[in-house]
């Protein structure tokens, strides 16, 4: 990649927990991309996991891995991600977002919740680049957009984006043998579609979603981070599937490339 060119945004399905105790293809293709996208000065990420009005900014000087989940081996609690953060860029943030007409406040006391942590983790083992997260905020479609569009120029600064969702996330459908249903399929299909032929507008508008959609996704903290890294990566050129597959069946895991 050039110097001079700006990173692009990405958006990552993070999956389940216990993909850090995996070798699936997804963990191979989250190494791989880590290498093949030119090593950021630091990391702005939003996730499905942190919604919250104010707008909360990660400010602390080191940002503890936070397990927010249950149920999983015991091994998955002892991981750690020793991530440092940026109070610079944290403070330029919280500003950009207040000038984007957010209500936005550092918070020194969050870590990073496992939608942040855990992709990192198998992106930059090292914790060596610096992260500032970033809360989803709880209103419509136009605030997802306005808050990619807020932290598009910090591409220009080597910074990368991610949103960290879920291309398909429905726990109550999830199918531990292994298939995966037609109506996921489905959905996965006009998401590609959408996204590649750069119709952004039925990324955000509901009445534009497919009869798949709410089967897809019942609430959509897992979709959001999706609309924040296409609206941060330049929403009005097409984006890129780089990634696709599902894991427990029904657990989509595609992941998407913008502004490159």
């Amino acid at each position: 990649m050039d110097k001079n060119s700006p990173l692009p945004s990405l958006f990552l399905s993070h999956g389940a927990p216990d993909i850090l105790l995996s070798e699936n293809e997804a963990v191979g293709f989250l190494r791989n991309l880590a290498v093949r996208v030119a090593k950021p000065r630091a990391i702005v990420i939003v996730t499905a996991h942190w919604v919250a009005e104010p707008l909360g900014v990660t400010a602390a000087e080191q940002l503890p891995a936070i397990h927010d989940f249950g149920g999983f081996p015991d091994a998955l609690y002892a991981m750690r991600y020793p991530a440092r953060g940026d109070k610079r860029l944290a403070a330029d943030v919280v500003q950009r977002l207040r000038s984007a007409g957010f209500a936005a406040e550092p918070d020194e006391r969050r870590g990073l919740d496992h939608g942040a942590w855990i992709p990192l983790k198998i992106m930059y083992p090292e914790a060596d680049i610096p992260v500032v997260q970033v809360s989803l905020p709880a209103g419509p479609m136009e605030d997802l957009v306005r808050l990619g569009e807020a932290l598009e120029p910090l591409r220009q600064r080597e910074v990368l984006i991610i949103g960290s969702g879920g291309s398909v996330h429905n726990l109550r459908a999830l199918n531990r043998t292994g298939s995966t249903d037609d109506w996921a399929v489905q959905f996965e299909q006009w998401l590609r579609q959408a996204v590649e032929a750069n119709h952004f507008e039925r990324l955000v508008t509901p009445a534009a979603f497919p009869a798949t959609f709410r089967q897809a996704h019942p609430t959509t903290e897992h979709y959001a981070p999706l609309v924040v890294a296409w609206a941060a990566g330049d929403a009005s050129r097409p984006g890129r599937r780089v990634h696709h597959g599902f894991s427990y069946g029904n657990l989509g895991m595609s992941c998407y490339e913008f502004g490159s």
